[in-house]
């Protein structure tokens, strides 16, 4: 038998290391490979033959990695490009030279992306015995062709219970003191995250990506808050924007290496607003950045059984030699109770695409959700894991790439 690698690449999330963690313990039940070798750093450590030997697993380490928390193997922002065939022809040198016959790549949009793009090489170059398989991850739910997407549940449980805390922390002064809060979160093209704050039940305001931004509405709606309660709560996608697609946020948006604005500063863009108008003299921004994807200590149940599951799925399909280039799916079966079942989909129809909220379950003039998102949105937060504990923390594996 040959070895299989599984690696991590993009933004993590708070289960992405359960899919990981399925993927081991499928080959330790139904031994497909000799050896399960992880990737560290994902493609730019696979160029660079950073691997680790996941095969023999214990039981403990098994379940602490799927409440760790980020990318235990370590990720990258590496841009695969098709025009670079020295990258291609020394990574497929790496995998013959390992006897590596599957690479799981387990990321988002430009993750499928490398998936397709390997497999096409090895199509193109008849090269029948190296495989990938993609395993999608984003907290940020905008992955094409499925329900959802695994580290969503678990961010939209952790920002919907802080948006709820908040706002029971500025709601005990009384009416005189009035306050305008301002939660920002991630979501650069989709307001997914921004709209799962709405599950607290308290949000007055919600911004999000796919509805352009119209500073007098804002305004308006603001003061018409303050004048009917003394509070505010607002919650804003970083990726809020005007018509013409300048985003809200203060200063000039740099790139990543994939070409994507690097974004942050809407909540306090919206406070600069608030403040100039006069609507209100009072306000306060939280800005969730990195813990809406790190925070593990209140993973969805829903979510890191469903990544963990989708881990063992991949594993299964690759028993098929000819499966290659594709990305195991979740779909939610028909039915009025929640259940979900695995497909599999060719990776290039999930790469480079976004998937947005729906705009029908937006209501109008910034006032939240419709209920029928709450029915799709409500299922992903269900749920909690019993924690294993060491000194009064959550237990971690210590991260591969820093052993």
């Amino acid at each position: 038998m040959s070895k299989c690698l599984v690696a991590q690449s993009g933004g993590p999330s708070s289960v992405i290391n359960a899919t990981v963690a399925g993927i081991v313990k499928a080959n330790q039940m139904n031994p497909l490979y000799d050896r399960v070798l992880g990737g560290l750093n994902g493609i730019e450590g696979i160029l660079q033959e950073r691997f680790v030997d996941l095969t023999d697993m214990s039981d403990e380490e098994h379940r602490i990695l799927r409440q760790t928390p980020s990318s235990a193997l370590g990720s990258c922002r590496y841009k695969l490009k098709r025009s670079n065939s020295e990258d291609f022809e020394k990574i497929f040198a790496i995998l013959e030279k390992n006897d590596i016959e599957v690479l799981f790549y387990i990321g988002g949009n430009d993750s499928m992306d490398t998936v397709a793009a390997l497999s096409e090489y090895a199509a193109r170059n008849n090269i029948s015995n190296r495989r990938f398989i993609g395993c999608p991850k984003t907290i940020d739910n905008d992955l094409m062709h499925i329900d959802h997407a695994p580290g969503f549940g678990s961010a939209a449980k952790f920002i919907a219970t802080t948006a709820l805390q908040c706002w029971l922390d500025v709601n005990v002064y009384p009416a005189s003191r009035k306050e305008v809060f301002i939660m920002e979160t991630m979501g650069r093209d989709a307001g997914w995250l921004a709209a799962s704050a709405c599950l607290s039940g308290i949000v007055d305001i919600l911004i999000v990506p796919e509805k352009p931004f119209d500073k007098d509405l804002f305004l308006s709606r603001v003061k018409e808050c303050i004048e009917q309660t003394s509070k505010c709560f607002v919650v804003v996608s970083e990726g809020a924007h005007y018509l013409d697609g300048t985003y809200i946020k203060a200063g000039e948006a740099k790139n990543d290496l994939f070409g994507h604005a690097v974004l942050g500063g809407a909540g306090k863009t919206l406070e600069q607003m608030i403040l100039e108008a006069g609507v209100c003299s009072r306000c306060k921004v939280q800005d969730l950045s990195t813990a809406q994807r790190c925070h593990a200590s209140e993973q969805s149940g829903t979510d890191v059984t469903e990544s963990y599951r989708l881990g063992i799925s991949a594993h299964m399909r690759s028993a098929n030699p000819a499966f290659t280039g594709r990305m195991v799916s979740i779909r939610r079966k028909e039915g009025e109770e929640y259940d979900t079942e695995y497909f599999d989909i060719e990776a290039d129809q999930v790469a480079n695409y976004v998937r947005n909220f729906p705009e029908n379950w937006l209501l109008p003039d910034y006032r939240g959700i419709t209920e029928e998102a709450e029915k799709y949105l409500r299922p992903l937060i269900q749920g909690s894991q019993a924690l294993i504990m060491k000194d009064g923390l959550p237990a971690y594996i210590r991260p591969y790439y820093m052993k």
